[in-house]
């Protein structure tokens, strides 16, 4: 069966995106009807634009498209729902990207993978400030926490999603949901043959596109149409995951927090020179493990070497790091004179600004007795006491199986794909954006910013090349 995208049907309808008071529901045709007839001739004929992928980058991507190029159909397929990620990004709140990094190439340092190849004009076309403005013109406020997350004002994702959804169905883009895209093929004239439908079902249609953006973040569905068409996959391994620790005392501490840690990874059978396996962050006790930032950097920096080494290894924390060891002993041997008589577990330096929970944690794991007093801990106990606090190591014995690994290190590689425009290399007005390829960032809003920013490139290249320009007017502007 072929898709008519030149027939009545096409034309957004508000029903598209209803609401009702603050509940959204999105409908689509439950079948697209028929192709392109064969019978139009293709100077009447309205270039079409498919979009594999309804999350941040695909659908930024397809507004960008449509805004310059009002005339292009652009239909955006999403086997799920659509912005699901940004959904439930930052506990629901959803940081859109992050405010501290005004210098593309600071900003592109928190690139695990493309940290290199995104300090060049990547950035620099549409950062952060742009994303921010983007939004703040479109009705969302936004809010820059200390540590430089940008969230909604509303701390609700779903006045993100409300904005996107909205300003693409009032520019006309068509979201299809609840079917896949099964393959992909370009046929003698160079137009994109797709096929579309669900994997259960026997029967697919067919759309005939100019364009195909692929922006279907970490699934595998995204490997399959870039192979179709000659691309290599890096084999993509989990990122930004929690960690778990064999270690029954810590585990009872679950929902301390620390605001400031350094934390050290240590894997076998990995460089001694990766500088990145160490990072300095909040760290969280968790019913598991670890987690908070500090950790989910740690993961994405290391997150082929902990694939390799079966997420297994050593995990060394400095929970005092603005304090040297020589310092620390110093500072016990202080409040053992003046809190002598105290018995350990009830007192210690709050210089440290420990919880008394973890301190005396600290002392289990030195083997001090809670009853002992101050006055009774030798010199050893003390430079002990100092190790643990500086160098305190715990075993990684895999990472969190909580739903929790949002990002996929691995995809399409970045030198397959021009930069510039993020067109295909290999094939002619084939485009990649997102979690895609061989991109993605630390915890803060760098994802979301990397999907943004793909997406624009990749939707300003394509409006501009559907527009109605004159050679002249498209090789003023480098096309």
């Amino acid at each position: 069966m072929n898709l008519n995208l030149a027939n009545p049907l096409w034309v957004p309808v508000k029903a598209l995106l209803c609401r009702t008071n603050r509940t959204r529901r999105i409908f689509t045709a439950s079948v697209i009807n028929s192709l392109l007839s064969d019978k139009v001739e293709k100077k009447d004929e309205n270039e079409v634009l498919v979009v594999v992928g309804g999350g941040a980058a695909g659908v930024y991507g397809a507004i960008r498209a449509k805004t310059l190029a009002p005339d292009l159909r652009v239909l955006v397929i999403e086997k799920g729902r659509f912005l699901s990620k940004v959904k439930i990004s930052g506990g629901g709140r959803c940081n859109v990207t992050n405010g501290h990094c005004t210098d593309t190439n600071r900003l592109a340092e928190n690139y695990p993978r493309g940290n290199r190849e995104l300090k060049g004009s990547f950035f620099y076309t549409h950062g952060p400030a742009d994303t921010m403005s983007w939004f703040s013109d479109h009705g969302v406020p936004l809010k820059v926490e200390d540590d430089g997350r940008v969230f909604p004002v509303s701390d609700n994702s779903s006045y993100v999603i409300d904005c996107l959804l909205n300003e693409a169905n009032v520019r006309g883009v068509r979201l299809e949901r609840g079917k896949s895209v099964l393959t992909a093929s370009t046929n003698a004239n160079g137009k994109f043959v797709i096929k579309v439908g669900k994997r259960s079902a026997d029967t697919s249609e067919s759309i005939e596109a100019s364009y195909l953006l692929i922006a279907t973040g970490g699934s595998q569905q995204g490997y399959s149409l870039a192979t179709q068409f000659g691309h290599s996959i890096v084999d993509p391994v989990p990122s930004l995951f929690t960690f778990k620790i064999n270690d029954p005392l810590l585990i009872e501490l679950a929902g301390i927090s620390f605001s400031k840690v350094q934390a050290k990874l240590k894997l076998e059978n990995t460089r001694p020179d990766l500088s990145n396996l160490s990072q300095i962050g909040p760290m969280l006790v968790t019913h598991w493990g670890l987690s908070g930032p500090v950790i989910l950097r740690l993961s994405a920096w290391g997150a082929r070497h902990l694939f390799t080494s079966e997420y297994k290894g050593d995990l060394i924390v400095d929970f005092i790091p603005d304090i040297n060891i020589e310092t620390a002993k110093s500072v016990l041997k202080q409040h053992k004179l003046q809190f002598s008589k105290h018995k350990v577990s009830n007192s210690f330096p709050p210089q440290f600004s420990l919880v008394n929970r973890f301190w005396k944690y600290i002392l289990d794991r030195d083997g001090s007795s809670k009853d002992t007093l101050w006055a009774s801990l030798s010199n050893s106990s003390l430079s002990s006491i100092s190790d643990l606090l500086k160098h305190c190591t715990f075993q990684v014995t895999g990472k969190g199986q909580y739903k929790d690994e949002f990002v996929t290190a691995g995809g399409v590689p970045l030198s397959e794909v021009s930069l510039k425009t993020m067109e295909s290399k290999l094939v002619p007005n084939l485009f990649f954006a997102g979690e895609v390829l061989n991109v993605d960032g630390v915890t803060g809003g760098f994802n979301f910013q990397n999907a943004w920013s793909g997406g624009y490139i990749a939707g300003t290249h394509i409006g501009k090349l559907a527009s109605n320009m004159s050679s002249t007017e498209r090789k003023v502007i480098g096309l």
